[in-house]
């Protein structure tokens, strides 16, 4: 009768390997990725509530990542998970909280995280203009709501001074 003691002895060598690997991505990736949830929600507390579901995502599936990006693969499902939230989830407050989710997506996945138009389009299933079109289109709201710098008055200008 044949022993199967080495099957478990090597999915536990396989398991404690996965668990040190991925230990290792979130030390280098973990930062980035919150920053990025940070962005999407608004609010650190939800960026947390957002980011640590998406990492189980990414673990529950480590071992079945053939030659892909781990970077990538949390990338894209912290944006699937963000867009995909019911509306009384949505982030209140921050500097884009007057964007719509699909405009916080655009603008933190092009602007953010340095995704190109093409991989960005794919990501979300939008074609390459769509994705222009929001981007250009949020920048503008972006702009638009900033606060306008104090400029000084020019030289030789004067200013009534009460006496």
């Amino acid at each position: 009768m044949p022993c199967h003691g080495g099957v478990g002895r090597r999915r536990e060598a396989a398991e404690t390997r996965r668990d040190a690997e991925f230990a290792a991505f979130v030390a280098g990736a973990g930062g980035r990725l919150l920053h990025s949830a940070t962005l999407l929600t608004g609010d650190p507390a939800a960026a947390e509530r957002l980011l640590l579901p998406t990492l189980a995502a990414v673990h529950a599936g480590w071992l079945r990542m053939r030659g892909e990006d781990p970077y990538e693969l949390a990338r894209r499902e912290l944006f699937r998970r963000f867009v995909h939230r019911p509306w009384w989830r949505r982030p209140h407050g921050g500097v884009l909280d007057g964007l719509s989710p699909q405009e916080r997506t655009v603008v933190t996945l092009r602007f953010f995280e340095g995704v190109a138009e093409e991989q960005a389009a794919a990501q979300l299933g939008l074609p390459e203009d769509r994705v222009r079109a929001i981007a250009a289109r949020a920048t503008a709201a972006l702009r638009s709501a900033a606060p306008r710098p104090n400029r000084p008055a020019p030289l030789g200008a004067t200013r009534a001074v009460p006496r």
